[in-house]
């Protein structure tokens, strides 16, 4: 892909999310469901032979497979930019005050529809054990990408609710990878490996612990050392200048989405950890400046790139019932099991908070489609572990999560707490 067809890229979809943004802004809709409609459209239209989206060499497909040249790239980027300024917005200590909540609604909101998924396929579907499985995996991934976004837009980050989601989001992941762990392992050697989900186990609990305690012991001394008399005007100033603050905080951020990755997390959790690490620095309000001006130019990239994953042509009429029916089962799956964990951690919350909790665990996004990729790219016994049907099935389920819980979402925040709160609220 050489610059001109960068360019072009990068001018046709930038001309595109903003009228689509507009548009549904204009209907009280969020935005972010007119950027993954114009990756739908891309994908979807033909001129002869070709999508648009082929034409502008957004992707190719090679042997029925999407392959993409930079908009991945950069739609990663955009997620993992979007929750390091949701993290700098995340102070511990709140993270922390819901903490019990979290957990029982990340477990809650685990068990339900994994649960849920597995029942539907191995007792009313094909009956193949590993087709349950990973049904039940993808029904458990949470996309905190989508719920960040209109959580940030719409200036609610630091409401109770927002602190319970995102960091249930936080355990979700954790929890979500977990039984991925349990399930891939299931299919490489038909038993369960004990050992190896202890390791996963650890490795993400210790990542978690150890980024929380830096912020909580580590990283005020430091602050307090460099801001202190003996390292003089000169060093402080050098040091802690919103320039510096801003190259440092985004090579931590890339280092600890990496990291991430590295250990088996997604890196968007690494991205959200560096976050809060530098969430009380003194140039925090002009580093989440500086930081929204990049989530403007690249956030919108990860919901196009939703949309693109979506292929129309395998959307039968065979398959929409099913396919209706298990975005029922998604979408009662979180919202029950969510709202119960809730509500079982802090018998305070009324309905209205239950409301939200529950919506905002919804979307699926990217996340469960990752997880359905997975399994068709895994074969076990001479035959994928999820078929090409469940595939595009758990794929519809992903988007529509996507597009319908949003204005959902925003509408009960409003509910509750007016059409914006002030972002210092």
């Amino acid at each position: 892909m050489d610059l001109k067809d960068t360019l072009l890229v990068l001018t046709v979809i930038f001309v595109l999310i903003k009228i689509a943004a507009a548009l549904f802004d204009r209907f009280g809709i969020p935005g972010l469901v007119g950027e993954i409609l114009v990756g739908i459209l891309l994908a979807s239209i033909m001129v002869g032979d070709y999508s648009i989206a082929e034409y502008l060499k957004i992707y190719s497909v090679n042997g029925g497979k999407r392959e993409f040249y930079l908009i991945d790239t950069l739609a990663n980027l955009g997620v993992i930019f979007l929750l390091f300024s949701i993290g700098l917005e995340t102070r511990i200590k709140d993270l922390l005050s819901v903490g019990r909540v979290s957990l029982l609604v990340a477990v809650s909101g685990v068990i339900l529809p994994f649960a849920l998924g597995y029942t539907y396929i191995y007792f009313l579907g094909d009956g193949n054990i590993y087709h349950a499985t990973f049904m039940g995996a993808a029904m458990v991934a949470t996309s905190v990408g989508i719920t960040a976004r209109v959580i940030k837009d719409n200036n609610f980050t630091n409401t109770k609710e927002a602190r319970i989601i995102i960091s249930a989001d936080v355990m979700d992941d954790i929890l979500g990878m977990i039984v991925l762990a349990i399930v891939t392992g299931m299919t490489k050697s038909d038993t369960l490996d004990i050992g190896h989900v202890f390791i996963v186990t650890f490795e993400a609990l210790a990542f978690v612990g150890v980024i929380m305690l830096l912020s909580l012991s580590v990283i005020p001394k430091i602050r307090k050392l460099l801001e202190s008399h003996k390292f003089g005007v000169c060093v402080k100033d050098s040091f802690m200048s919103t320039k510096s603050t801003l190259i440092i905080s985004v090579a931590v951020c890339l280092g600890l989405a990496l990291l991430a990755e590295i250990i088996g997390l997604a890196a968007i959790i690494g991205a959200f950890l560096a976050g809060i690490l530098f969430s009380e620095c003194s140039s925090v309000e002009s580093l989440r400046s500086k930081i929204e001006s990049v989530n403007v130019l690249l956030v919108s990239f990860f919901f196009v790139f939703v949309g693109l994953q979506i292929d129309v042509s395998k959307v039968t009429l065979e398959i929409i019932p099913t396919a209706l029916f298990v975005i029922a089962l998604a979408i009662i799956g979180k919202y029950v099991g969510c709202g119960l964990g809730v509500k079982i951690g802090d018998r305070s919350i009324d309905g209205q908070s239950m409301n939200i909790v529950g919506l905002g665990m919804i979307p699926r996004g990217e996340v469960g489609i990752i997880v359905a990729t997975l399994g068709l790219n895994t074969v076990v016994n001479g035959s994928t572990a999820i078929s090409p049907e469940l595939y595009t099935i758990v794929v519809l389920m992903s988007v529509a999560t996507t597009i319908i819980i949003p204005p959902m979402l925003l509408a009960a925040f409003r509910k509750k707490y007016g059409v914006r709160l002030s972002s210092k609220s």
